[in-house]
């Protein structure tokens, strides 16, 4: 395969814009699952934390075990039977159960929405020409980005139009759309030459340590530094609704998301390529201080404007720093690992944004919203340290 070869090929375009419906329901039901919980089951803020923060704790856990159904039944049938299970789950919402009841109801939605994502991850690396495969990845991530503008947005417009259940309804619709575009997607034979490597891994896997046969080792590094921002970033997606009824902003709060996502897509055409020629320090670490001044002014928020400039430059920050991670853990490892790699990243991406608002929730107990902000933007800040020695003074070693 050379430069090309066509990336927008039918199973790129399906599997992308499943990927993007599937992100949509997450941030549609990540955004006001809190407020649902709190209004209707009389849960407390540490609760609606947690039920907001298991769905991705059962992504978690997808991730890990997928690998072992992939193995038994193949991807296509993983794929479907995932998104199967995905859509059963989502029509639960309409029950009204009890707060423990909601929290496995969370779980195991978050757990099939992890085995079908990693699955489509795993079409995706297959189907994209290896010269082009940086491209690719980039415009696939580009799904998600859309996802994480048309959720929230709905989510808060629909909240304060139409309800919960047109919500849980919306929600419904999409899985069953998931689902049904599953179908269509050819997933082809797997090559001779991954087959082979596969089969020397399936060898090598008895002399490998346990931990290395669920995560690549080799993006751990990159992978913490995603987990730490991610939980600065989590008080925002989960909270945010909140702290806009009390600084009386909630009709600008609906297009915060909005203006997050256009942020990114404004800066990836920028970032990318800027990245390919310069390395990924020229992006990270004006992204750390970007990240860390958007929560500073977020803690400080009075104004529609003010609120509106917080989430495009978090989309400046927090999005490029997700964007240039996930390349770098790709990077991290060789082609036989590369889906351990990704994995890998998404754990500890997932691990942050979902364990996040729980602790959040907690601390929400002594403090305020504004002094939570404060506090994520010192956190954001110190990132930079913390690349430095995790990965950018290892990095300059190598390349030496």
């Amino acid at each position: 395969m050379n430069e090309h070869t066509p990336l927008w090929t039918k199973n790129f375009i399906l599997v992308s814009t499943i990927n993007l419906q599937l992100v949509l329901i997450f941030y549609l039901l990540v955004v006001v699952i809190v407020g649902y919980a709190v209004a209707e089951l009389s849960a407390t803020t540490a609760q609606a934390g947690l039920i907001s923060g298991l769905f991705i704790a059962g992504t978690l856990f997808g991730r890990l075990l997928v690998g072992q159904f992939l193995e038994r039944f193949g991807r296509k049938a993983t794929m479907v039977a995932g998104l199967t299970g995905f859509l059963i789950f989502s029509g639960l919402y309409f029950i009204k159960f009890d707060v423990s009841m909601l929290l496995a109801v969370r779980f195991t939605h978050g757990f099939m929405m992890g085995i079908a994502s990693s699955v489509l991850g795993t079409i995706i690396a297959q189907i994209l020409p290896a010269a082009r495969r940086g491209e690719g990845i980039g415009y696939y991530s580009m799904s998600s980005t859309l996802g994480t503008a048309i959720g929230p947005f709905l989510a808060i417009w629909m909240m304060l139009h139409m309800g919960y259940n047109a919500i849980f309804t919306l929600s419904a619709i999409i899985a069953v759309s998931c689902l049904a575009i599953s179908l269509l997607i050819t997933v082809p034979n797997m090559p001779q030459t991954i087959k082979t490597i596969e089969e020397s891994n399936a060898v090598l896997q008895q002399k490998q340590s346990f931990l290395s046969r669920f995560i690549e080792l080799k993006a751990l590094p990159i992978s913490m530094i995603m987990l730490y921002t991610s939980i600065c970033y989590s008080g925002v997606l989960s909270f945010i609704n909140f702290y806009a009824k009390e600084i009386n902003l909630v009709q600008a709060a609906s297009f915060f998301f909005l203006m997050y996502a256009i942020a990114i897509l404004i800066s990836r055409p920028i970032t990318g390529p800027l990245m390919d020629r310069k390395g990924a320090n020229i992006i990270m670490y004006p992204a750390f201080m970007i990240m860390g001044t958007a929560l500073v002014l977020l803690s400080m928020a009075n104004s529609a404007w003010m609120l509106l400039l917080c989430a495009a430059l978090l989309g400046f920050g927090y999005g490029n720093i997700q964007s240039v991670c996930q390349t770098l853990a790709v990077k991290s490892t060789s082609l036989e690992r590369m889906g351990f790699a990704t994995s890998t990243f998404f754990i500890f991406l997932d691990a942050g944004l979902g364990f996040g608002p729980y602790f959040i929730g907690k601390l929400l107990d002594y403090i305020g919203y504004s002094e939570l902000y404060l506090y994520s933007a010192y956190a954001a800040f110190s990132c930079i340290a913390l690349y430095y020695v995790l990965h950018d003074r290892h990095s300059a070693v190598t390349t030496a």
